[in-house]
């Protein structure tokens, strides 16, 4: 039975398996805030893979935290020399996961959360790159809405986009062997244990 000790050891340790962990879900549905605890109970283990964009910088976000911001030409000689893992187009701008991030932060000794949409799951998958895969599902497409219209950020235009996209993504899920784990998020501290005990889990 673990002691006081052993789970306060835990925090400084990284997990057994080192491999990258690609987090996927619906929008709204608290992958952020998941991830966000693991990186708060573990400081120093875990790195978040900051993802490339073509779009602007919204007020507060800064350059190399949030995303790295690049122009459109920038974006595709990086897709011309399979500089991403996986990278999509949302509108008008694009987004990619590029693969030095991911070895700069592994050469650091971290292990790298990808919060990844599903087209980049697939491409992921595709990539050959060896990763664990969670996916934070919630209770319900309903409570999915309500979350999303009680942040009152989004117009009814982009709740129904999102609601439509959730359906996608959480057919997807219910794919054969597409992820190694299925979170539901209903209670935060009770899908975290879960996420925790999964990412922390001994090697096979």
């Amino acid at each position: 039975m673990a002691t006081q000790t052993d789970i306060s050891n835990n925090t400084k340790k990284a997990p057994p398996d080192r491999r990258p962990i690609v987090v996927s879900g619906p929008s709204g549905v608290g992958k952020g805030t998941l991830y966000g605890m693991l990186f708060d109970r573990h400081p120093d283990t875990f790195a978040l893979s900051v993802s490339h964009t073509t779009r602007a910088p919204r007020p507060g976000e800064v350059d190399g935290v949030h995303y790295h911001f690049v122009s459109m030409e920038a974006f595709e000689d990086l897709i011309a020399k399979d500089g991403f893992v996986e990278n999509a187009k949302y509108g008008r701008n694009r987004y990619g996961t590029s693969k030095m991030t991911i070895e700069e932060q592994t050469k650091k000794g971290k292990v790298v959360v990808l919060d990844i949409e599903m087209e980049g799951v697939k491409q992921i998958k595709q990539s050959g790159i060896s990763a664990r895969y969670i996916f934070i599902a919630p209770p319900s497409i309903e409570t999915l809405e309500q979350r999303l219209r009680g942040r009152g950020t989004e117009t009814e235009q982009s709740i129904q986009e999102r609601l439509a996209q959730a359906q996608k993504e959480l057919d997807f899920s219910k794919t054969p062997g597409v992820h190694d784990i299925i979170i539901v998020n209903d209670d935060l501290e009770s899908a975290y244990k879960k996420f925790e005990e999964f990412v922390y889990k001994p090697l096979e």
